[in-house]
């Protein structure tokens, strides 16, 4: 194999260990692309033809991947992102309710606790799907459904 191909293989092989330490897909799209220059180097291509075919491949899988589901970024509040979040999913318990709105403690300190449309009174348990400032917007909470196989 000659220096040229090699350039291209090693590439597309350090651009691989970079998406496994980033996990984003971007950067196996350009892998992908000097795996297409390679091939074409194989094929006796110029060494401009082989960057054009790598930029060309590259280009139409990162294309591919912005339109696929896995290229999509998802667009969550940050009020309701549990990634930034962490009291999102954690649960509440409210005794009483007074016109949706109630005071509960919760780690230590009161809080107000407002009920999401919908979502009914008389849970007692509740999960935190929003933070508005102090106010904590809450969703009855879903208890799991037994395994038919327990029962």
């Amino acid at each position: 194999m000659a220096p040229g191909g090699l350039f291209w293989w090693v590439g597309a092989g350090v651009l691989v260990v970079l998406e496994l330490l980033s996990g984003t897909f971007y950067l196996l799209t350009i892998a992908l692309g000097c795996v297409a220059a390679a091939i074409a180097h194989i094929a006796g291509a110029a060494a401009d033809m082989q960057f054009a075919v790598a930029a060309i491949v590259a280009l139409a899988a990162v294309l591919v991947l912005r339109r696929s589901r896995f290229g999509r970024r998802r667009r969550t509040e940050a009020s309701r992102n549990p990634d930034v979040n962490l009291d999102i999913g954690q649960t509440v318990n409210v005794p009483a309710w007074h016109e949706r709105r109630a005071r509960v403690s919760y780690r230590g300190a009161d809080w107000d606790v407002e009920l999401a449309p919908g979502e009914p009174e008389d849970a007692h348990t509740y999960e935190i799907r929003e933070l508005r400032g102090s106010c904590l917007v809450v969703a009855a909470r879903q208890h799991a459904r037994p395994n038919a196989a327990h029962l």
